[in-house]
């Protein structure tokens, strides 16, 4: 065997013994991407002449990256969104009753690490839920502790808690979260055990933590969903003090957007 073909074959020996090694470190390190993506990688890196710190750079960048994608896919499951639904998703021309500036800034999270307050007031079909999970969803993806419910399955939570001598315990966790996104209230009227479970959550947030709330019924008709008048009144004060509050009007998107559907077919059926 020549010199030159004993250098080739030991390069050859020495280039899988360092693969080997990598493969085993990335391994052992828990670093998938930069495992799965190594030979790509540096093939681009040959073909583009790139140095040694450029290269790692790379590989350290996708496995960031990736991470990142997974930490943000996590945090949203563990909110318990029913749905996806994102602010850029969200047709502003339908509804002008929305600012669109007024949204923007709400994704950017200031009134989250602020503690303050969120209510979307409007009719069925404008908009609230939309924009409640999307708003939420960007808090989860921005790093807050996120968590989505409705005012009826927060209630009976509470109440099955209580019964189980737990309520202390899921009241607390609760009050850890950031946002707390509370859909559909005023929908269903509570009892008043229920009401009275509900204040204490609210509460124990207050200026502390934030909250989200979306109701069909403007704040003079909560009374209908809290019986007692002067608990009615003290949630009302808790969840609007120091709120940005967004009235997102009567007029359904959904009904329009059935009607339009509607016309469009009599009109192709001509």
């Amino acid at each position: 065997m020549t010199t030159t073909a004993t250098a080739r074959t030991r390069d050859e020996l020495t280039d899988q013994a360092a693969t080997a090694s990598i493969d085993a470190a990335c391994r052992l390190l828990r670093l998938p991407v930069m495992r799965d993506r190594l030979e790509d990688a540096v093939a681009t890196a040959l073909h583009h002449q790139a140095g040694y710190k450029t290269f790692l750079a790379d590989l350290l960048a996708a496995e960031c990256d990736e991470r990142e994608t997974r930490r943000k896919i996590r945090a949203v499951k563990a909110a318990a969104f029913p749905r996806i639904k994102r602010v850029e998703e969200f047709d502003f021309t339908a509804n002008p009753n929305i600012t669109p500036a007024v949204v923007h800034t709400l994704a950017g999270g200031t009134w989250i690490r602020e503690g303050r307050p969120l209510c979307l007031i409007g009719d069925s079909g404008t908009g609230k839920s939309h924009l409640l999970i999307a708003l939420g969803i960007a808090a989860a993806e921005a790093g807050h502790r996120v968590r989505y419910t409705t005012a009826a399955a927060l209630a009976n939570e509470l109440a099955e808690a209580a019964d189980d001598k737990q309520l202390t315990r899921t009241i607390a966790r609760y009050t850890r979260l950031d946002l707390l996104c509370l859909d559909e209230l005023g929908y269903l009227r509570l009892d008043r055990r229920g009401a009275e479970l509900l204040f204490q959550v609210i509460t124990a947030r207050e200026e502390k933590s934030s909250i989200a709330i979306a109701s069909n019924s403007t704040f003079t008709e909560w009374s209908a969903t809290f019986t007692d008048p002067r608990l009615c009144a003290a949630i009302v004060d808790r969840v609007t003090f120091n709120a940005t509050i967004i009235e997102t009007g009567t007029d359904s998107y959904r009904l329009k957007t059935t009607q339009a559907n509607r016309a469009r077919t009599k009109e192709t059926g001509r």
